[in-house]
């Protein structure tokens, strides 16, 4: 039976349509060989929107996504928009279309790469076999959290963490459910020791722990998580977390690749999940066929895992990756310091791991 998905693809702005595009060609591959009906439609958000319609999320793009079976994004966010208030700027349309589609659990995996220890700035020792998948709550928190204000006129801003029992509950199971199919371990990030927001997420994530006796539950401050993650990667698994906490040390784990440019990322439980690798949109490189793709096109390996059900394809584009990074092709920021490495632009790692997933699959 023919496969059938409607994929919005919204590239945004910066490096956004340059790793997209790579993604978007990886995705069409998997189509042609499998037989699958991929109907790929393309919308925009962030800065290309507010220059087109006046809106980081014009009405047009919310409603095809919600009409869509799942949602790749590139990048959103331009400095020539930093003077307009936070409501107004290219990053509010990614905010408002997570909202919008629901998916309340961002998955992060951060994996130390063969071949790329030494792109790392932590010691091979330390970094070689690191294989940490972040639950990122992705609609609470700071982010979304009611009242917010920043009152010029008396000099001060705020912003409200918020958390209920039910949120974290739900992406607690998420987490649990992850951690039974991997190597059975979640390790709870909050700041109990400070926070009554916290509090509750620790009581809470001890409470859904309860259901799943098959996997250990550790707990650990924010602050000394920060500090884990840099001298003892392989250590942890599954890494639960609220929405702040989450996205700062899920960058910070970039390190164990050396690159954002290598984290792909997706977010579900909702209407309809969104996929996008988790660098930003870098106009400093922007349009030079630099960026790194690498993340877009793993992104894409967990739209087929997650939303077309499509595994095997899926491990066969992280395959075609590794196979990339094993013979040596990088893009300049995984090429610093190492002589040997065959640095190609956006376009030629792209068509590298087009090559070698075609051969996988001719192959078997």
């Amino acid at each position: 039976m023919t496969k059938k998905l409607k994929i919005l693809i919204v590239a945004g702005d910066g490096i956004g349509p340059e790793v997209t595009g790579e993604a978007v060609r990886v995705l069409k591959s998997v189509a042609e060989m499998g037989g699958y009906d991929f109907q790929f439609r393309e919308e925009p958000i962030g800065g290309v929107a507010i220059k087109a319609h006046g809106s980081p999320l014009p009405d047009g793009t919310l409603r095809t996504a919600l009409d869509s079976d799942a949602v790749l994004l590139g990048a959103v966010g331009s400095n020539e928009f930093n003077a307009l208030p936070p409501s107004q700027r290219p990053e509010a349309g990614l905010l408002k279309i997570r909202a919008a589609l629901g998916g309340f659990a961002n998955l992060r995996p951060s994996f130390a790469w063969p071949g790329l220890s030494g792109n790392s700035p932590l010691r091979a020792e330390i970094v070689e076999g690191a294989d940490i998948l972040f639950v990122r709550e992705l609609l609470g928190g700071l982010y979304f959290g009611e009242p917010r204000q920043w009152d010029k006129q008396a000099n001060a801003a705020w912003n409200t963490m918020r958390y209920t029992r039910d949120e974290v509950v739900r992406v607690a199971k998420v987490a649990f459910e992850l951690a039974s199919k991997r190597r059975k371990k979640v390790t709870s990030v909050d700041k109990a020791n400070v926070l009554e927001v916290s509090q509750l997420w620790r009581a809470t994530v001890t409470d859904v722990a309860q259901s799943y006796p098959g996997v250990a539950l550790e707990h650990q401050y924010v602050d000394a998580m920060a500090m884990h993650i840099m001298n003892q990667p392989r250590s942890y698994d599954v890494v639960l977390t609220e929405n702040l906490f989450g996205d700062i040390l899920s960058d910070e784990a970039a390190v164990i690749t050396g690159s954002l440019g290598m984290l792909p990322s997706a977010t579900i439980g909702g209407k309809v999940n969104l996929y996008e690798p988790v660098h930003g949109s870098a106009p400093d490189i922007a349009g030079k066929g630099i960026a790194n793709p690498l993340g877009a096109i793993l992104t894409a390996a967990m739209l087929l895992r997650y939303s077309a059900g499509l595994d095997e394809e899926a491990a066969t584009v992280e395959a075609a990756v590794k196979r990339v990074l094993d013979e040596g092709y990088r893009t300049p920021d995984l090429a610093r310091g190492d002589q040997s490495a065959r640095v190609l632009s956006t376009t030629e790692v792209g068509n590298k791991v087009r090559e070698f997933l075609v051969g996988a699959a001719a192959s078997r």
